[in-house]
């Protein structure tokens, strides 16, 4: 099966979990301990990918350190065409597309698509919009961030990714803000799109979790939670609140 064909089938039966593990902040035993204990705690896939510092070691001893372990997708999030690994299950093909840099928007792509090729990975293509505050993946990808308060705006840019063909839209509020994506913003992208939403940034607790999924999300992506000490408890909350 596609993973494609997987993350529609899980998506139409309910909001899906993902979790993100960043290759370049911690070794790849501790990566496969992270994905093994997401998958027991009911996570649905595994996204690995950053902003900074992914290079082509790290990221293939954390997918293949991921896979001994675990027996869910891995799908890569990349942050440019400056590595990517064969044995990821499936790649998010990414134009981040409030950027102010073409090159965030096309040209990483450009790049990349011949390797994507080569490789023989499923792309997944994705219109990536970053919301306020953006965090360091804004600040990297030099984002006109989407304010808070202009809803309209976030469904301006998820109707251009769905007119231009996207599988799927993101709603990013940026790894670590201080809270997610608001919940009016949510509601009036999903009210407005034919094509899943995604969304992720700043959800910490079940409550939040919970909201945004109430909020019409499709799926919702949770990284730092796994990158702050004791997390099997806090991520066991939120995916349980995602899934009840």
């Amino acid at each position: 099966m596609k993973v494609k064909e997987y993350l529609m089938g899980r998506m139409s039966r309910g909001t899906v979990h993902m979790t993100l593990i960043d290759p370049a902040k911690q070794s790849p035993d501790a990566a496969c301990a992270m994905a093994a204990t997401a998958e027991r705690l009911g996570t649905d896939v595994i996204m690995v990918g950053g902003s900074t510092n992914v290079t082509q070691e790290n990221l293939d001893a954390t997918v293949l350190g991921i896979k001994k372990e675990c027996g869910l997708p891995v799908i890569y999030f990349p942050s440019g065409a400056n590595a990517m690994s064969r044995h990821c299950d499936a790649i998010y093909f990414i134009s981040m597309l409030n950027s102010r840099n073409v090159r965030n928007v096309i040209r990483e792509q450009v790049k990349g698509a011949p390797i994507v090729r080569k490789l023989g990975l499923e792309a997944i293509s994705m219109g990536y919009i970053i919301v306020e505050p953006g965090m360091k993946v804004g600040e990297v990808g030099q984002a006109d961030p989407i304010p808070r308060n202009n809803p309209d705006l976030a469904v301006a840019y998820a109707l251009a990714a769905q007119y231009m063909g996207m599988d799927l839209v993101y709603l990013e509020a940026g790894s670590g803000a201080p809270e997610p994506v608001p919940e009016l913003m949510i509601r009036e992208v999903r009210k407005n799109l034919s094509i899943p939403l995604i969304v992720g940034g700043g959800i910490r607790s079940p409550e939040e979790a919970k909201a945004v999924r109430m909020a019409g999300a499709n799926a919702i992506v949770t990284g730092t939670v796994v990158e702050e000490g004791e997390y099997a408890k806090p991520l066991e909350g939120i995916i349980r609140a995602i899934k009840d």
